[in-house]
């Protein structure tokens, strides 16, 4: 059976042909293509206190020491914070581990059985995912983080920090409110803007903002779980900043994926082998090495089947995540709720809003 490359060379597709390369950016030289090279016209303010200017050039602020004692956790949620004043890691904190990895290739669009494990050589179709790297510059990235700081952040679960720029909802009885909310932040006009230059996101039109701050200090983390689907649409856009990441793609449904022998790169032009073992998904995390600048984005059975999950060990550095979310059906055109839905969208586009 032949080897996988380390450098995760692209594999063949189901049908036979070449796989079509996820996130490709806009023809050099087109229109589009310079309207994604444009710099964001963010607006000028005055610098935040306790900046740090990280050595690759983005802007990340100095954690102030009551930041560092502070904890939002909840339930079962833990993060360093309370582990210590709890003298302990608490048990419900050791959650199983998967026990077959495999590393999505954005190349492929294939996972890709992890060297030096069981499934070393094998690999399966993992659709849904589209990566989109340097989507914003150094210059960018610095200067929305510098604006966010200039927001109160809220402690959130698992040593997490969030802003939040959306209606108030509550997912549970499917109730929703706008008190408070008055539109997406002004700096993420462009960035918006950007998006539906890119094949997979025309007519994206977020309705909500949701910014996280992960602290290795503080343990941040977040579990395996699914955005709600009453309100929230199809796609999932995710803009990675300050460091790099790596998203966890777990199935809790029962059943098998089949898998095939991954052909090495001398092996591409031909067929495809047909699958040949097979591996209970519950099993199964499959990993996305998410880059630093780089814009996520989930869809179809990568954001409706498999739960998505960022692990402690996965956070070196401060990272902020600015997560966007779309509308449902149901609140879109020819939608039960499409008049509020328009109220929702006119107010987010509006780009006036400040944190709820």
């Amino acid at each position: 059976m032949p080897a996988v490359r380390s450098s995760c060379s692209p594999l063949p597709s189901p049908g036979g042909g070449a796989a079509q390369v996820p996130g490709q950016r806009p023809p050099e030289g087109s229109g589009a293509e310079a309207e994604c090279r444009r710099g964001l016209q963010l607006p000028a303010g005055p610098a935040p206190r306790m900046r740090a200017v990280r050595p690759d050039g983005a802007m990340a602020a100095a954690e102030a020491p009551e930041v560092l004692q502070q904890c939002g956790c909840k339930g079962i949620r833990t993060c360093l914070i309370c582990e210590g004043q709890r003298c302990g890691d608490p048990p419900w904190q050791l959650s199983p581990q998967k026990t077959h990895h495999f590393l999505y290739c954005s190349d492929s669009g294939w996972a890709v059985g992890a060297e030096d494990s069981d499934f070393e050589g094998w690999a399966f179709p993992f659709p849904g995912v589209t990566l989109i790297e340097d989507f914003v510059t150094r210059e960018e990235e610095a200067e929305m983080v510098r604006l966010m700081d200039r927001d109160p952040w809220k402690l959130s679960q698992s040593g997490r920090r969030k802003q939040d720029y959306g209606p108030r909802v509550n997912f549970r009885k499917q109730k929703l409110k706008m008190a408070g909310f008055c539109g997406l932040p002004s700096f993420s006009r462009e960035v918006v803007q950007r998006m539906g230059l890119y094949p997979g996101l025309e007519g994206f039109q977020p309705v909500e903002q949701c910014n996280l701050d992960y602290c290795p200090e503080r343990g941040s983390a977040i579990d395996p779980h699914l955005d709600d689907a009453w309100l929230w649409g199809e796609r999932l856009v995710s803009l990675n900043l300050l460091s790099p990441t790596v998203v966890s793609m777990h199935r809790e449904a029962p059943g098998s994926l089949l898998l095939c022998a991954a052909p090495s790169a001398e092996a591409l032009g031909d067929s495809v082998i047909a699958p040949s073992r097979s591996v209970p998904c519950q099993e199964v995390e499959v990993a996305i090495p998410v880059p630093c600048r780089s814009l996520l984005v989930l869809a179809g059975a990568a954001r409706h089947q498999w739960t998505h999950a960022i692990h402690r060990r996965h956070i070196e550095a401060r990272r902020v995540c600015a997560t966007f979310r779309e509308l449902s059906a149901e609140f879109s055109p020819g939608g039960a709720q499409q008049d509020l839905g328009r109220e929702l969208l006119q107010m987010a586009l509006s780009f006036q809003g400040r944190p709820v």
